[in-house]
């Protein structure tokens, strides 16, 4: 029976994607060229081969193929997996503009047909008039199908240029009840969902090492996501994340992608990159515990979050930071009394409108909430998974620095 549901998920799926390249291909190739002359063939053969390496570059990804053949595939398969989404939204906006571009140079052609039967009313020329509206409709499909390849390769290309420039800084102040006036001030950096991987590899770590740095936090929360790939082939990509610097250390906690890359190897290579891990477990700092929970999707490999062993013998009295991969933890978090609970997971949509996609999965999206006496603070992530694109949702590192009531 789960066979059988695969089978048929995998089959709306490829009949969706096939169709959306369809509308696709019709509007910016098949209604932009007269016949199969190179135009059309080119059109038509690039609108082929971006889904077949889109759908490589996932299955070489998720299929542990050769590094060698992932990095090949990755760029041009993901990048296209963002292109074909806006070259759809644009398409569709075209829609809407393509009867008044129509309507438009209609009139300017009868206004140009008046002009010119009243210089010369010479039947030659007042015949070819019907002969005229093919000629507007494939100019109207040119305007309006430029302009939607034109605006996808840009919103795509600048959304590619933002990530690869490196995260943001971003900064927040969280008040909590029960910090001591001691600790007033102390700045924790949160990054999150870096994904080094096939794409994003040695260069894109060292960024976001030298970013973070740059900021002399007081301690650094690796919040999950860091890798899609194994030790084996990715160990050397995250090995700039030995030099970040923190007063009283960086610590890290899985998200869900370590268990789809080998949790245990990269806990273990975590630990030796000089990273303190956080395995449902607490330590405790000047002026609050910081605990850490397992990934959700832990639980696939007994490995999932528990609560009480992280937080259930804890002073009450102290305040405590919880280090949880996703949002929807925030619910655990506040019946343990947490003060302040730090996420990522949801990289703020990526791509728009994957921002409204992820609110209906996740408690907040990005930025910071109040649950309860909790607070929940979530990271848009300093990294991207699958395109290396993002579009309404930048890329950040926040810094979020506790303050005291009593200050």
């Amino acid at each position: 029976m789960a066979i059988v549901v695969i089978a048929l998920v995998v089959l709306v799926a490829v009949a969706v994607l096939g169709g959306a390249h369809w509308y696709v291909w019709r509007r910016l190739v098949r209604d932009t060229t007269r016949a199969w002359g190179p135009a059309r063939v080119t059109g038509t053969a690039v609108l082929i081969a971006g889904p077949v390496l889109m759908i490589a570059a996932v299955a070489a990804e998720r299929g542990g193929a050769p590094f060698w053949l992932q990095r090949v595939l990755g760029w041009p398969g993901f990048l296209w997996m963002a292109l074909a989404i806006y070259l759809l939204l644009a398409v569709l906006a075209g829609e809407v503009l393509r009867p008044l571009l129509s309507r438009f140079v209609e009139w300017r052609g009868q206004a140009e047909t008046v002009v010119e039967e009243t210089e010369s009313a010479a039947p030659e020329e007042t015949a070819e008039e019907p002969q005229r509206a093919p000629s507007r409709r494939l100019f109207v499909s040119r305007v309006v199908g430029g302009a939607a390849a034109a605006a996808a390769v840009g919103t795509v290309g600048y959304g590619t240029y933002g990530v690869l420039r490196g995260p943001s800084v971003k900064r927040v102040t969280v008040p909590l009840a029960k910090l001591p006036r001691s600790a007033h001030g102390f700045r924790i950096a949160v990054v999150s969902d870096i994904h080094l991987g096939p794409v994003l590899g040695r260069g894109f770590a060292q960024k976001v090492v030298d970013t973070i740095n740059s900021t002399q936090p007081d301690l650094i929360a690796v919040v999950g996501d860091l890798v899609d790939g194994s030790v084996k082939n990715l160990g050397p990509a995250a090995a700039p994340l030995a030099g970040l610097k923190a007063r009283h250390g960086s610590f890290f906690v899985t998200g869900n992608h370590e268990y789809f890359s080998g949790a245990e190897q990269w806990l273990e290579e975590v630990r030796r990159l000089g990273i303190h891990t956080l395995e449902n477990a607490r330590t405790e700092l000047p002026g609050f515990d910081l605990a850490g929970v397992n990934d959700i999707q832990g639980e696939s490999e007994g490995q999932g979050p528990d609560f009480g062993k992280a937080l259930g013998d804890r002073d009450a009295t102290r305040a405590c930071v919880l280090l949880a991969h996703q949002p929807v933890q925030i619910h655990e978090a506040v019946k343990h009394r947490v003060d302040l609970q730090l996420s990522g997971h949801t990289h703020g949509g990526q791509l728009w409108p994957g921002n409204f996609i992820a609110a209906a999965a996740n408690p907040t999206v990005a930025g910071l909430e109040r649950y309860g006496d909790t607070e929940l603070y979530v990271s848009r992530g300093a990294g991207a998974w699958g395109p290396p694109t993002r579009v309404g949702a930048p890329s950040d590192i926040t810094i979020v620095e506790l303050a005291s009531k009593q200050a």
